[in-house]
């Protein structure tokens, strides 16, 4: 992302350093995980990467993180992986140093959605960890604050940088082709800037935006079986 610079990286890790919600959700996923831990620090679930000035960034001023080289171990997982990111490894989430998580890390699962007039009109997530992520199944858990610096961080970026815009611009493309398919409508935070969350169930075939109760968003995976046991919260 030839658009930004390591000043740009300090100044947007210095805006966007809100933990996304007031419970430890890697606590709350990890017990589902075989390995105890969070699927969002699980190189098996989510690879981290940072765009190459980022990698700049953090390697002159952590030892929290390395390249991961590419093998048959995380294949399908580095496919996933944008072109134009580095993938990371970092030394384990009970070593986190949270002054440098990636903007990755940061934003997980969230990513800006964009409408079909070409708008960043709030947060949407990366549909593919449903089945894993406490987050996406309990999206009124979502700080005010973190969403105020996600919106934040994320306008300076596609305002700096057409390919990054043109990226998400497509990542909500592909979005209302999937859940067109699944004749579902798309879960949005709003991006405005009030008291309290403000969701929105949009359609991915014209755009309709419906006012939506957080609480009423649908469970999936680990969640949804866990949410018809006798006592959920076991």
């Amino acid at each position: 992302m030839a658009d930004l610079t390591q000043r740009d990286i300090t100044r947007l890790y210095n805006m966007f350093s809100s933990s996304i919600t007031n419970v430890d959700c890697g606590e709350k996923c990890g017990v589902y995980n075989a390995n105890h831990v969070p699927f969002c620090c699980d190189i098996r679930c989510v690879i981290p990467s940072v765009y190459p000035c980022e990698w700049e960034y953090l390697k002159y001023n952590t030892d929290l993180w390395r390249p991961l080289e590419k093998n048959d171990r995380y294949e399908e997982t580095f496919n996933k992986l944008p072109e134009n990111q580095v993938p990371l490894i970092c030394l384990g989430y009970q070593k986190c140093q949270r002054n440098f998580r990636s903007l990755s890390c940061r934003s997980f699962p969230f990513f800006p959605y964009i409408d079909h007039h070409g708008l960043f009109i709030g947060l949407s997530y990366y549909w593919e960890y449903q089945d894993r992520c406490w987050i996406i199944n309990h999206l009124f858990s979502v700080t005010t604050q973190f969403r105020d610096e996600f919106v934040a961080a994320f306008q300076y970026i596609l305002e700096r940088s057409a390919q990054e815009y043109d990226i998400f611009y497509h990542q909500s493309i592909i979005m209302r082709r999937v859940f067109g398919r699944m004749k579902r409508a798309i879960p949005l935070i709003s991006r405005e800037p009030t008291q309290e969350l403000i969701f929105y169930k949009v359609s991915p075939r014209t755009g309709r935006m419906r006012r939506a109760d957080g609480n009423n968003f649908g469970k999936y995976g680990y969640y949804y079986f866990a949410e018809k046991l006798p006592f959920p919260d076991e």
